[in-house]
């Protein structure tokens, strides 16, 4: 199999240029690299003008559009590989990723997809916590990531996770990134929509925490600055998720998972009780979280144009019938 390894770039050269150093270190050398780079970026153009790729297959392609979506979708365009390897420009490969991925993929035809664990790097600490439960959709429409924590053996999951995702470009196809994804950098859960689309398709999407990546989180130069609150990222966030559930769920659990997110939500996307849960320690800023994700979530559903009949509540009815 030809491996293609494909990297979104934007202003960051010292962390691209280490994970450009960890794709020539592969135990099994990479077939093609494609580095995509926006047509402003300065830094990185000069960056990549005097690096020394000798023994890298490197392409590099330019997108004018700002996001990770418009980035990915031009690099699909110019892929020639059998797999194409998705990671970041901040984060390293361990040296037998491509060889990990590529056993997952030669040992079944119908996985489509493969991801596994991102050992986050914060200053001289790894986060080396655990989880068993990694990249799945719950039937009322919560979203368990923890990629950055799993352990165990390869498994089946729902999500992949944007770092470290790996498809069989026959199940690609002509499928793109979605577009509508909010944001003009990170565009939060735009791999969601991607992996969706491919399981619904029946392609199996594996999880394997020996197919690893070193993660760096480095500075973002967008809306989104991971850790500091942003209202407008903070919406991004809140509608990216919603579209693409609300797209995915079967009819009948599109209204739980509509009552549930206005109710009770997560930490990140707050409900009602979790806003009950965040006022003490966090005050106004909580009732703030509450009113954007309440408002992230009707844009995402007015952009769908749902009509109300395809919510009805005799739908609740079917609830029983789901896993």
């Amino acid at each position: 199999m030809r491996n293609t390894v494909l990297i979104p770039t934007y202003r960051r050269p010292l962390d691209l240029s280490r994970c450009l150093l960890a794709l020539q270190a592969q135990t099994k050398p990479v077939d093609q690299v494609i580095v995509v780079v926006r047509d402003t970026d300065g830094e990185t153009w000069e960056f990549l003008s005097q690096f020394d790729h000798q023994n890298l297959p490197l392409q590099i392609v330019q997108v004018t559009q700002p996001g990770v979506v418009a980035a990915l979708n031009a690099g699909l365009t110019a892929i020639t590989g059998d797999i194409v390897s998705i990671t970041d420009d901040d984060a390293a490969p361990h040296p037998d990723w491509l060889e990990k991925i590529n056993a997952h993929f030669l040992s079944d035809s119908t996985i489509g997809g493969v991801g596994g664990r991102d050992w986050v790097h914060v200053g001289d600490k790894i986060e080396d916590g655990q989880a068993a439960i990694v990249g799945k959709l719950q039937w009322f429409g919560r979203v368990i990531g923890n990629h950055h924590l799993g352990v165990g053996a390869p498994r089946e999951v729902d999500v992949l996770k944007g770092v470290n995702m790996s498809f069989r470009t026959q199940a690609i196809g002509q499928l793109k990134f979605d577009q509508r994804m909010r944001g003009t950098g990170a565009q939060v859960h735009f791999e969601m929509a991607f992996t969706f689309s491919l399981k619904r398709a029946g392609w199996k999407m594996i999880y394997d925490p020996q197919v690893a990546v070193d993660h760096y989180p480095a500075q973002r130069f967008d809306e989104d600055q991971r850790h500091n609150f942003n209202e407008v990222a903070f919406m991004n966030l809140v509608h990216n998720e919603t579209l693409v559930l609300l797209e995915h769920l079967p009819r009948s659990r599109k209204i739980i998972f509509l009552l549930w997110a206005i109710l009770i939500g997560t930490r990140e996307n707050l409900g009602l009780i979790q806003w009950l849960r965040l006022l003490p320690s966090q005050g106004q800023l909580a009732g703030k979280k509450l009113v954007i994700s309440w408002r992230g979530r009707w844009q995402a559903y007015q952009g769908l144009k749902i009509p109300i009949s395809a919510l009805t509540i005799e739908n609740l009815t079917s609830y029983t019938n789901l896993r």
